[in-house]
């Protein structure tokens, strides 16, 4: 348990899956240890939505009761439990819950449509299924679901011990594939703990050198089904922060009154966000001065963007950190400080201090070796991982001469808008089964609020609307993924020599065609 764990900064070099890796030599070792952490806090707040304010304390009590009912429904150890639902305490309660338990969670997209929900489902094959009320609309009738409502009182519940092997699966996290359906990625409790020692370690926050009075109250907006909102979540419970999540989708109103409200020091948010609240008019009345560092990711960050940032909320400047990763490498792989991105606008920084970075190839992929990436996929064969452990990413990019990194590209299609990945083959296989519909190619433009946006170039029988497929589409894929630039046209796409639709002259076409921003049906 994380009681007498030593997290040091002294590296050594083990074997992980028979691959040497950089790892640190006193270390913790499962995740579920963690929570022991939140008797440190006591009646610190530690959840905050709305008028609900969750102690740490309460959120420890809490989740052992909830993982006892869990428990009482059959579940135990390595059994696979879905959390489907959008940020609130419970879900965060019902995560430890299942950890505590020695289960895995396994993080649905509470966005995803019915479909993509059901191939979950079969995927996965879970044991029970937590679920809000909104998310739970959407699940299949045979699903075994147990209630999302948590007990939270101050009666304290007994922990089971659960010694876990720390090369054993902790979460399932979903991220898009190339392919188009969502994949399952297996992350260990060794990577979970890696990343979030990395991080801990960098940033002087090992929980040996931080005293009783430490915890900032830190504003979190992005969801909690994704990587960053995991490692938020354990950052947390171990340095003591606060964590004030908005009640719904993001509003930048409200995003602002909680900074003025409960003196938000921290925010870490995508692109999309910050712009929304750079732009909104109440930035100009709030008491904004509690907000002292802001960390950007999820989306590609431009040097106008930090600009504009470093404008609009001057009292972050220097400390806007940004950094880049992707989920099947357990999250943050490099990380660039404040100073950083002053000094190298548009660098995603160094790596972490157990990542190995690899530039391979003429097209500069980036290779990533760390004791943080994945098991596997979940159901899948397929892995990107090589027998020398390098985790083929797709992206494209160089290292400069003091070790930076700067990513110029993905080989692979996906698009990120405002933080969710949206896999282009998955929209035009929807498409596709589309009354009038005859072919499409789907690509992302740049957005200055997203970062990147949705276009559809479809050919379509007379009198189809663009309006008419976006609703077809709704019921297909996530909302998010649906495009919101179109171009409806007659004539035939044109193709590669082996017969592709060639994307590359699609989208210098649309670009000829289309007024920048616009669309035409």
């Amino acid at each position: 348990m994380s009681h007498g764990v030593v997290w040091g900064d002294a590296i050594g070099v083990e074997l992980v899956h028979g691959v040497p890796m950089r790892t640190y030599t006193d270390r913790p070792r499962d995740v579920a240890g963690l929570l022991d952490l939140a008797g440190r806090w006591g009646e610190r707040p530690h959840v905050v939505q709305g008028d609900t304010v969750l102690s740490f304390e309460q959120l420890r009590h809490a989740a052992l009761a909830k993982a006892a009912e869990l428990a009482g429904h059959g579940a135990g150890r390595g059994d696979r439990i879905v959390l489907l639902g959008f940020n609130s305490p419970e879900w965060i309660i019902n995560f430890w819950a299942v950890v505590s338990l020695g289960a895995v969670p396994v993080l649905g997209n509470a966005w995803w449509s019915r479909h993509e929900l059901a191939d979950c489902l079969t995927t996965v094959g879970p044991a029970l299924v937590l679920a809000d009320a909104r998310a739970s609309r959407n699940l299949p009738a045979d699903a075994a679901v147990v209630p999302w409502r948590c007990v939270i009182s101050s009666e304290s519940m007994p922990a089971e011990a659960i010694d876990h092997d720390e090369d054993e699966p902790a979460v399932l996290v979903f991220t898009s594939g190339t392919a188009g359906r969502p994949k399952a990625v297996v992350l260990s409790h060794r990577s979970l703990l890696s990343g979030l020692h990395m991080l801990l370690h960098v940033t002087k926050r090992l929980p040996q050198l931080v005293d009783d009075a430490t915890g900032d109250a830190g504003l979190h907006t992005g969801p909690m089904f994704h990587i960053g909102g995991i490692q938020t979540l354990l950052r947390a419970i171990v340095v003591g922060d606060t964590l004030v999540m908005p009640a719904g989708k993001f509003e930048p109103g409200e995003a602002l009154a909680l900074i003025e409200r409960w003196r938000i020091a921290r925010w870490s948010a995508v692109p999309t966000m910050v712009s929304r609240v750079l732009e909104h008019p109440d930035r100009l009345r709030r008491d904004l001065s509690s907000l002292r560092s802001v960390t950007v990711g999820g989306a590609p960050v431009h040097q106008e963007f930090l600009a504009q940032l470093r404008g609009g909320l001057p009292g972050v400047d220097p400390r806007v950190a940004t950094g880049w990763g992707l989920t099947e490498n357990g999250g943050q792989a490099t990380a660039a400080s404040g100073r950083d991105t002053r000094e190298r606008p548009g660098s995603c920084g160094r790596p972490l201090p157990l990542v190995e970075l690899e530039i391979a190839g003429e097209d500069g992929e980036i290779l990533v070796r760390s004791p943080t990436q994945m098991i596997g996929y979940f159901g899948h064969d397929g892995s990107p991982i090589d027998a020398q452990g390098r985790l083929h990413t797709g992206d494209l990019g160089h290292l400069d001469a003091d070790g930076y990194l700067w990513v110029t590209g993905r080989a692979k299609d996906m698009i990120i808008r405002g933080g969710e990945n949206i896999a282009p083959a998955a929209v035009e296989q929807a498409l596709a089964a589309l009354p009038g519909v005859i072919e499409s190619a789907v690509f992302g433009v740049p957005s200055a609020e997203f970062g990147e946006e949705v276009m559809a170039v479809v050919v379509v029988e007379p009198g189809r609307t663009a309006e008419e497929l976006g609703e077809g589409l709704r019921t297909r894929v996530a909302s998010f993924a649906v495009p919101s630039r179109w171009w409806l046209r007659h004539e035939p796409l044109p193709t590669t020599h082996s017969g592709k639709i060639d994307k590359n002259q699609v989208a210098v076409q649309a670009r000829a065609e289309l007024p920048a921003g616009g669309g035409r049906s």
